[in-house]
């Protein structure tokens, strides 16, 4: 995987870090909620989820590369009859 590089330029950067800064130190809106501390047990729990999601996307993955071979092998099983 590669890292997304960001585009902005030096002085775009520190304008966006001062804005960033800016608005920490503003009051939280009504409308925002409050950071919930988890607990460990809720941390492994998400952590779990996460993994389970990453390997079934591989799994799905990797089904798709085996049918993609099997084209690839049946073309060549006609390719060498000739």
């Amino acid at each position: 995987m590669n890292p997304q590089k960001s585009t902005q330029a030096p002085a775009q950067a520190t304008a966006t870090s001062a804005a960033a800064g800016a608005r920490s130190t503003a009051p939280t809106t009504p409308g925002r909620k409050a950071w919930i501390k988890k607990t460990p047990v809720e941390v492994v729990l998400e952590q779990i989820g996460k993994q389970e999601e990453k390997v079934a996307g591989m799994r799905e993955e990797l089904a798709h590369e085996e049918r993609e071979l099997e084209k690839l092998d049946r073309a060549r099983k006609v390719l060498e009859a000739q």
